[in-house]
């Protein structure tokens, strides 16, 4: 394979005959087989160069010796190639360049030697309360969407009580944790505080139960109040809907594979995480049917694939989607072309609204959804169709959307539609 992507045999030569020579054209046979681009291939194998020299240089004598040479290496790469003066993103982008090549060779050709996550612990208080994470999955029954939250709040809470000096879930006090949630809150909103909450009042109740903290604290976290229909739906117009869909350039794999992305999310108001989830077999071709199996209530629905959502994802099927072996429907652009996350779409959908110009509240996936949902009660779909429609399980859910629908408010308020709900 190195053939493939050096032109000049001398180099292949040269790339052969070093001491990690065999070791390099191993790694490569696999990043060809993962389909990285040949740039990234050449990228890789001239980092693994210098790591040769580094390594031979250093006297080692076995490949067994590489791993603890990792860290010298990129901190050598660091040295020659940034100054006190560079930014934080240069120094990251050579630090990657460096170590994630070796690593990947090294899992190849070193037994036994597995990459390091990169994170300090695996979870929160995992060695204060080790079963706290396990009692979430499988005593609550918690999803692992769910148990990322608790992780993400918990890990500020541990950061925060390492920081005050409280390293202890003993040192815990109601006014720890009354400045703790101040502290949280000038950074979270109100829905994010919520959920903060939720986390703490986990832990406490379960140390509690455990007998790690002798009292139990879950009354001391203050309980934000959060109004039912307080807020109103955050949709943009059909007209930013179709400026949006304009504005993307489907000339590019990226741009077509947007593309199918978004009419998805705005014809059917499905969630991204259930974009995310979609598999080549949700598609009936024949009847020209979509499924979607998992959705947020644990049922599934079954919609008429409409044309235009159809050409579009034919269109990335056809041109974009690489040949590999994992039968999700979207997949990352780059090798080695992993299923793309809800995260992933969110923020695609975000940088499609803000490229435009469109500004809305907290731009992501879920506006495309409160802009379908928005668009069927401006056609005076009933309500409990559209809750169907889009998969609410309550139909409470679905009722916030009455007071955007001006055009129903107006015949309440002159008693013509008492029973359009």
């Amino acid at each position: 394979m190195l053939d493939e992507h050096f032109s000049t045999p001398r180099t292949v030569d040269r790339i052969r005959g070093l001491w990690l020579g065999p070791a390099i054209e191993l790694y490569v046979d696999g990043l060809v087989g993962r389909r990285h681009a040949p740039a990234t291939v050449r990228s890789h194998v001239q980092s693994l160069v210098q790591f040769d020299a580094f390594a031979t240089a250093a006297g080692a004598s076995s490949w067994n010796d590489l791993p603890a040479l990792v860290g010298p290496f990129v901190e050598h790469r660091l040295a020659e190639h940034c100054g006190p003066g560079v930014r934080r993103e240069s120094r990251a982008s050579v630090k990657s360049r460096a170590r994630v090549p070796v690593e990947e060779m090294l899992q190849l050709v070193v037994p036994g030697f597995v990459r390091p996550s990169g994170r300090a612990a695996a979870t929160p208080f995992v060695e204060q309360a080790p079963g706290f994470f396990d009692y979430l999955r499988d005593e609550r029954g918690l999803r692992p969407a769910t148990l990322h939250k608790y992780d993400h709040h918990l890990r500020a809470f541990e950061g925060y009580l390492q920081q005050v000096g409280a390293g202890q879930l003993s040192d815990i006090t109601p006014s720890l944790i009354t400045a703790f949630a101040i502290d949280r809150g000038q950074r979270l909103g109100r829905h994010g505080m919520k959920g903060c909450a939720a986390s703490l009042r986990g832990l406490l109740h379960y140390a509690h139960r455990q007998g790690l903290i002798p009292a139990d604290l879950t009354r001391s976290v203050p309980r934000g109040r959060e109004y039912r229909q307080a807020s109103i739906p955050r949709a943009i117009t059909w007209d930013d809907v179709q400026r949006m869909l304009d504005g993307v350039d489907r000339r590019s794999a990226v741009g077509r594979r947007d593309y199918a992305l978004l009419l998805l999310l705005v014809s059917y108001g499905l969630r991204a995480r259930e974009v995310a989830a979609m598999r080549l077999d949700d598609i009936d071709w024949k009847q020209n049917l979509l499924h979607v199996p998992t959705r947020k209530g644990g049922h599934a629905t079954i919609y008429p694939l409409s044309a235009a959502v159809g050409e579009a994802i034919i269109t990335y099927l056809r041109r974009d989607r690489p040949a590999v072996d994992d039968r999700h429907l979207f997949l990352l652009t780059k090798a080695p072309y992993s299923p793309t996350t809800h995260h992933v779409i969110s923020n695609r959908v975000s940088e499609r609204l803000h490229a435009v110009g469109i500004t809305v509240a907290r731009a992501g996936s879920h506006t495309l959804r409160h802009t379908c949902v928005q668009r069927l009660v401006e056609a005076d779909m009933p309500f409990k169709t559209i809750g169907d429609y889009v998969g609410h399980s309550s139909p409470k859910s679905t009722l916030v959307y009455g007071k955007v629908a001006l055009h129903k408010l107006r015949q309440l308020t002159l008693g013509e539609a008492e029973d359009m709900l």
